[in-house]
């Protein structure tokens, strides 16, 4: 049995129906086991951070993009012990690598590589 079912089951979930090119999951629960609505819980998979780079987000609004997380999560949502807190962060790839070239730019990185014919 996974130490982990809550986070696995966030992971099949997203990754069949959506198709992520870029998922990451994090467990936020410790830092908020001392919330006043999580006294009395046992479970130690309360609260995630999730951000997701998907195709399937392509032309959908933020608020629209949600509700198809918040759709394919609902048992894991609705179940005593189950998901408090879910904070997403979804994007297209196209939305991703315009932020990785923007993060890029303010390091003062170059965006990208030349290859300079030196013939």
């Amino acid at each position: 049995m996974s130490m982990t079912p809550v986070e696995d089951a966030v992971r099949l979930k997203i990754t069949e129906a959506l198709k992520p090119s870029t998922l990451e999951i994090y467990n936020d629960s410790a830092k908020h086991a001392h919330h006043k609505a999580m006294q009395g819980s046992v479970s130690r998979e309360t609260h995630f951070r999730v951000s997701i780079t998907s195709e399937a987000f392509t032309s959908k609004m933020q608020p629209a993009r949600h509700r198809m997380v918040y759709a394919l999560l609902k048992e894991e949502l609705d179940r005593e012990g189950g998901i408090h807190a879910l904070q997403l962060k979804t994007r297209t790839p196209d939305e991703e690598e315009k932020q990785v070239a923007r993060e890029k730019a303010e390091q003062g990185e170059p965006i990208a590589e030349i290859e300079q014919d030196r013939g």
